[in-house]
């Protein structure tokens, strides 16, 4: 079960969820694929060495598995980054976590939100993804970056507080001796 499933209040209801995007994982994947050529390189040049007289054969089969055996490791990792990262906004907050071992989440009520910023390049306005800069009430900026589908997560937060205010404007409305601006009559 997520971290988010986990932490939800009762009565409170996930809206919208994303993640990071698959970019976040690239630079891993090239690392990974250096690293696998290099092992697959020694491990050709280990069987290659087989047949003549040389005695290193041994040394750079086990090393060029090793790299290969880092080169995976390196995968499971990128994989294990993006799914460690979790975003949702429900019908009361936002709730942001990032990390498995060590982790840091933030949960911020709509009703404190400041403000939710989106910032995209053209590039990543082509791919969906970007970054969203979370300002609570009187607290500072918090930045999320490689963000798969920031508009859809800034629309469906925008719409959950716009929902709050309307309905704490027909509450203020509601209440005998008060007006919509909650001054006394």
């Amino acid at each position: 079960m997520s971290y988010i499933d986990t932490n939800l209040s009762s009565g409170e209801t996930v809206l919208y969820r994303t993640r990071l995007h698959w970019i976040a994982m690239v630079s891993h994947f090239i690392t990974a694929f250096a690293v696998a050529l290099a092992g697959i390189g020694l491990l050709i040049t280990s069987f290659s060495k087989l047949n003549t007289k040389g005695g290193a054969s041994g040394e750079l089969a086990v090393l060029g598995f090793l790299l290969l055996v880092a080169a995976a490791v390196v995968v499971v990792l990128a994989f294990w980054k993006r799914s460690a990262t979790e975003m949702a906004v429900t019908n009361k907050r936002v709730l942001i976590k990032v990390g498995l071992l060590s982790r840091r989440s933030t949960q911020i009520m709509l009703s404190k939100i400041e403000s939710v910023h989106v910032d995209q390049s053209f590039i990543e306005r082509m791919l969906s993804l970007g970054t969203i800069v979370i300002r609570g009430v009187g607290g500072t900026p918090e930045p999320f970056v490689k963000i798969a589908h920031p508009l859809e997560f800034w629309n469906e937060a925008q719409e959950q507080i716009d929902k709050l205010q309307e309905s704490r404007t027909a509450i203020a409305i509601q209440r005998p001796g008060f007006t919509v601006f909650g001054d006394p009559q």
